[in-house]
């Protein structure tokens, strides 16, 4: 008998197919001929601008990757299960870094719920607003950054649908 629902393969597949979307998107090189949205920036106000979104999409990360450490930290039952999540958000800060200003260290995110259900969701949480802000910074990004900000959005919204998973399973 097959289970009906929301799988955790259904939604992957969704999530791909959603990114591969995305990149596809950007991936036209006649921005030219059909016009491009936005403005048409010059060669140092582009570099300045992606600068700018770099810089601000590694600290969205980098206070993920901190929330991360905090909840491991707090639940260390919990700290297997997180190191595959937080290995690919470090990654992540890695690969957006590249080329962006040195931001300094961003602050705790906070005190992490004393509950693992709770903070498992709170994690999710941070995913799903990780996701958001590059999700939202890619429609004013040059087509490169965009596509990683697509690949990274898209991973980032896996992560809040995995960790949601978690939490089910995670006993308070």
């Amino acid at each position: 008998m097959r289970r009906t629902g929301t799988t955790r393969r259904g939604a992957l597949t969704a999530t791909g197919a959603l990114a591969l979307g995305a990149v596809l998107t950007g991936c036209g090189d006649d921005d030219e001929s059909q016009g491009r949205s936005g403005p048409v920036r010059t060669g140092a106000e582009a570099v300045r601008v992606e600068k700018a979104l770099r810089t601000a999409a590694a600290r969205t990360a980098a206070l993920t990757l901190a929330h991360y450490d905090l909840a491991a930290e707090a639940h260390p039952a919990l700290a297997e299960g997180l190191a595959p999540l937080r290995t690919a958000v470090q990654e992540h800060t890695e690969a957006l870094s590249a080329g962006a200003r040195k931001a300094a260290a961003p602050p705790a995110t906070g005190p992490v719920s004393a509950d693992a259900r709770a903070a498992v969701k709170e994690l999710a949480a941070a995913e799903r607003r990780r996701a958001d802000a590059h999700a939202e910074a890619l429609l004013t990004a040059e087509p490169e950054l965009a596509r990683l900000l697509a690949s990274v959005a898209a991973a980032a919204a896996v992560h809040a649908y995995l960790l949601t998973e978690l939490a089910k399973e995670t006993s308070s």
